[in-house]
């Protein structure tokens, strides 16, 4: 049976709805507060979303996509460019590869797998950033967001899959 258009265009666009999520949290997590240095400590939604994704759906968020979420992170957010799509690459990459290990597991073990993963990106983001400005940054910061993005992690992935039950199927 052929697929007529307003089913093609159905198909695309649960297809294309993991990625225009993921861009929608990278510009929350980037919108301007009035809370004073809260940019440097604002949680990391697009590793959120990439390791959702990379758990759940990989098919639905290939690597160019997760290179083009990091990019739009680096342009809209300032930094060094290709920060954000390098670490993303990355740990996507890694992702994959242990990707049947955390399929079908509790929760707990996908929130732990995601500390482990956080923990690894976060590092990356701090090492690089200390090259690319010649200086050992701080930490702290790198910490703090560390921290607020895992606790903010069941969140949103909650809502991601509630998402994913209802739109994506």
């Amino acid at each position: 049976m052929k697929q007529s258009a307003w089913q093609r265009l159905d198909i695309l666009a649960r297809n294309i709805t993991p990625f225009i999520l993921s861009l929608l949290l990278v510009m929350i997590s980037i919108i301007p507060t009035h809370l004073p240095g809260y940019t440097q400590i604002s949680p990391l939604l697009a590793l959120v979303a990439v390791y959702h994704w990379g758990v759940y759906r990989p098919d639905l968020m290939p690597s160019l996509a997760v290179f083009v979420l990091g990019l739009f992170q680096d342009l809209i957010g300032g930094g060094p460019m290709g920060l954000h799509a390098f670490v993303l690459l990355v740990m996507y990459g890694m992702l994959i590869t242990q990707r049947r290990f955390f399929y079908g597991k509790s929760f707990m073990v996908i929130w732990m797998g995601f500390a482990i993963v956080a923990t690894g990106s976060i590092v990356a983001y701090w090492v690089i950033a200390s090259v690319y400005y010649l200086k050992l940054l701080q930490p702290y910061s790198f910490v703090f967001q560390y921290l607020f993005t895992l606790t903010i992690f069941p969140v949103v992935s909650w809502l991601l899959v509630r998402w994913q039950r209802a739109v994506i199927r």
